[in-house]
């Protein structure tokens, strides 16, 4: 079978293409040439081109028709319309944002995306709610409108080897400059879906496998532990071999936390998997904890560079004398707080048996 990925070179890409030719397939890769990876094998053709340019790519495919053609990079309601009648099998990759509320949760009263949220939920069907929103939203339409038979996955923000904007950084910079201390709002209990970029490219690959089941479909794509802020910067810190003081504010207080929260407001992102797992029979072949790990690790082998794009992106400024003020007058605050007595403190609820809850009973337990 001959298959064309559009992309190739993002955090998924490489391992799409390889799991393509693992299947028997010969691979082609439509992408700009400005990165070239070393897991991508010689075998693989090349056809360097502008993806955003829909005359560029019908220019660069001019005459060829493939039997699958993946499109994960490029402007895909352009590559969904110039690919109709030039492949038998259209796999697309979109992203979440395409959620009411997921970008702007001030949209439900009160305030928060619902968890978990399933693919028939709302999408954003005004620009004025949020602009980028309506547009993914707007792409999907034409997308099933030009491949009906398509399917698409909806990816979360993704991790792994070769993010251009590595979250985890935030986290993997500050062990590595000597800093014992990190700032999460409310004590990073806020819970974001993400997905290793292994995970996702095996999603992705089995609806290939799967071409009438996956057909016309569309589908949310994550790990299938959602981990909250806390266990992220756990895991790591653990991963390096460092400890992390946890310093828990407000999130209106915890400024320099925002490039890990990656949005205004402490709302939980939680992605229903159910379809993709039903349809497809998906399951991580990398554990969420140990896809952190190890992206961590990767990230202490490849650095980017300080203040380079990565930073830049990411918007965070690893200000620690900033933070060490911050931390300081945090603390200053809590102290002068007065003490309350309460004539009657209050319980975690009769129903609560955990560490320091209500005893049982019957101390003598019988089978």
């Amino acid at each position: 079978m001959q298959s064309l990925v559009i992309g190739g070179t993002g955090p998924t890409g490489h391992l799409i293409v390889n799991g393509l030719r693992e299947r028997g397939h010969r691979v082609a890769m439509l992408h700009s040439g400005r990165h070239e990876l070393d897991e991508i094998p010689d075998d693989v053709e090349h056809i360097h081109t502008d993806a955003y340019d829909p005359a560029k790519v019908e220019e660069g495919i001019a005459g060829r028709h493939f039997d699958v053609c993946v499109a994960t990079y490029g402007r895909l309601r352009a590559i969904a319309k110039l690919m109709k009648g030039r492949c038998e099998r259209f796999v697309s990759v979109g992203g979440v944002p395409a959620y009411r509320g997921f970008m702007n949760p001030g949209l439900f009263e009160p305030a928060g995306l619902p968890v978990p949220v399933a693919e028939d939920a709302p999408v954003v069907r005004e620009p004025g709610e949020d602009g980028k929103g309506y547009r993914i939203a707007r792409t999907e339409e034409a997308l099933f409108a030009h491949q009906p038979r398509a399917a698409h996955f909806r990816y979360p923000y993704v991790y792994g080897p070769y993010q251009l904007v590595p979250r985890e950084w935030c986290v993997v910079r500050r062990i590595l400059d000597g800093r014992r201390q990190i700032i999460l709002p409310d004590g990073g209990l806020i819970l974001h879906h993400h997905g290793y970029a292994g995970n996702l490219a095996h999603a992705v690959l089995l609806a290939i496998d799967q071409p009438e089941a996956s057909a016309g479909q569309l589908y949310n794509c994550a790990d299938e532990e959602a981990l909250c802020l806390r266990q992220v910067v756990e895991i790591i810190a653990t991963a390096l071999g460092a400890e992390l003081e946890i310093v828990s504010m407000p999130t209106e207080v915890a400024i320099p936390a925002r490039p890990l929260l990656c949005m205004p407001t402490p709302t939980h992102r939680v992605l229903d998997l159910a379809k993709l797992k039903r349809d497809l029979g998906y399951r991580d072949p990398y554990p969420a904890r140990e896809a952190l790990a190890h992206t961590a690790r990767w990230l202490v082998d490849h650095r980017p560079e300080p203040g380079g794009m990565e930073e830049t992106v990411l918007q965070d400024p690893f200000d620690y004398p900033a933070e060490d003020e911050l931390i300081a007058a945090w603390r200053r605050a809590l102290a002068g707080l007065p003490e309350v007595a309460f004539e009657r403190p209050p319980g975690y609820g009769l129903a609560y048996s955990g560490p320091g809850g209500r005893l049982s009973s019957n101390p003598e337990f019988e089978d």
